[in-house]
C-alpha cells in the first residue's frame, strides 16, 4: 500500500511540473499569437498547477499510518485534493467562459499557424501526462488524469479550429472553441464533485450494494440472519464494512471463528478491505 502511494506521488509531481512549464509557455505564446483559446487554457493550467501541488501534498498525507488522532488513518485526506482540484477547475472555467463570450461578440484575428503549433505541442505534453496517470488507481490520479484527457480533447479541437482558420477567415471560431472546451470541463467537474461528496457522505460504493452483499453472504453455510450491514469507502479505493451475523445454531468459539473467516474471505474478494463482524445468538435481538 505504501508503494502505491509513492507511485501516485511521483505521478502527481510529474504532472505538476509538466503542467506548470507548459502553462508558462502557453501564456507567453497566447499573447504573441493573440489567441484567447490558448491564453484561457494557460490560466486554466496555472490554476491546475496549484491544485496538483495540493493534491500531491494531500496524497502524501493519505499515505500516513493511523494514529491516536485518526484511527482509520489519513487516506481520506486525498479527497481534499480532489475537491480543491475540482473547485479550481470550476473557477478557471468561469473565467474562460467570461473571456470567450467577450471575444465572441468582439472577435479579433488570431494566428492560425500559431494555434496549430500550440495544439500539436499541447497534444504531445498532455497526452504523455494522461498515459502516465491513467493507470493509477487512486481517486486523485483519476481526477488529474481526467484533467489531462480534457486538455487532450481541447487541444484536438484547437488543432481542428486552427486548420479551418488557416484556410477560412472565421475569427469567432477561436472564442467559440474556448467556450465549448470550458463547458465540457464543467460537466466533468460536476461528476468529480458528485463522486467525492458521495464518498465524504459515506455513500455505498458502486458495485457493493447492500442487496447484492446480503445475497452473497446468504451462500455461506451456518448463517441464519444478517443485520445492521453498513458499507462505505474512505477514499474511493479502501472500502469498509460492518455487520451483525446470527448463526443458525450455537457454535463453539473455534467454530464461530471459522464462520467469521469464511465471511471475511468472501468479502475480501469484493475489494472490501476492513471488515468488522459481530456475532449474535439466536435468542438475542439486534437493537440496531
Amino acid at each position: 500500500m505504501h508503494h502505491a502511494h509513492a507511485h501516485t506521488g511521483k505521478n502527481l509531481v510529474l504532472a505538476f511540473w509538466m503542467n506548470t512549464a507548459f502553462a508558462i509557455f502557453e501564456l507567453i505564446g497566447g499573447f504573441y499569437i493573440n489567441s484567447v483559446a490558448v491564453m484561457s487554457d494557460a490560466v486554466h493550467d496555472f490554476g491546475d498547477s496549484v491544485s496538483l501541488g495540493l493534491a500531491w501534498y494531500f496524497q502524501r498525507m493519505a499515505g500516513r499510518h493511523r494514529d491516536a488522532s485518526f484511527s482509520f488513518g489519513y487516506r481520506r485526506f486525498s479527497l481534499l485534493g480532489v475537491l480543491i482540484n475540482s473547485a479550481v477547475l470550476l473557477l478557471g472555467s468561469g473565467f474562460v467562459i467570461r473571456e470567450a463570450l467577450l471575444r465572441l461578440f468582439n472577435p479579433e484575428p488570431a494566428s492560425a499557424t500559431g494555434m496549430i503549433g500550440f495544439a500539436l505541442l499541447g497534444l504531445l505534453v498532455n497526452g504523455v501526462a494522461f498515459l502516465r496517470l491513467q493507470k493509477g488507481g487512486s481517486l486523485s490520479e483519476k481526477a488529474v488524469a481526467l484533467h489531462f484527457l480534457e486538455d487532450v480533447l481541447g487541444w484536438l479541437a484547437v488543432l481542428i479550429g486552427g486548420v479551418v482558420m488557416y484556410f477560412i477567415n472565421v475569427p469567432w471560431l477561436d472564442p467559440a472553441l474556448s467556450l465549448g472546451i470550458a463547458c465540457f470541463i464543467l460537466i466533468n467537474v460536476f461528476k468529480n464533485f458528485r463522486t467525492s461528496f458521495r464518498i465524504l457522505l459515506q455513500g455505498t460504493p458502486p458495485g457493493l450494494e447492500e442487496e447484492k452483499l446480503r445475497a452473497l453472504l446468504a451462500t455461506v453455510p451456518g448463517i441464519a440472519a444478517i443485520n445492521d450491514l453498513h458499507i462505505w469507502s474512505l477514499d474511493g479505493e479502501y472500502n469498509v464494512l460492518t455487520l451483525h451475523l446470527t448463526p443458525d445454531k450455537d457454535y463453539t468459539l473455534a467454530q464461530t471463528q471459522g464462520l467469521k473467516n469464511a465471511v471475511r474471505q468472501l468479502l475480501s474478494q469484493k475489494s472490501i478491505h476492513h471488515i468488522t463482524i459481530e456475532l449474535e445468538s439466536n435468542a438475542a435481538s439486534c437493537e440496531l
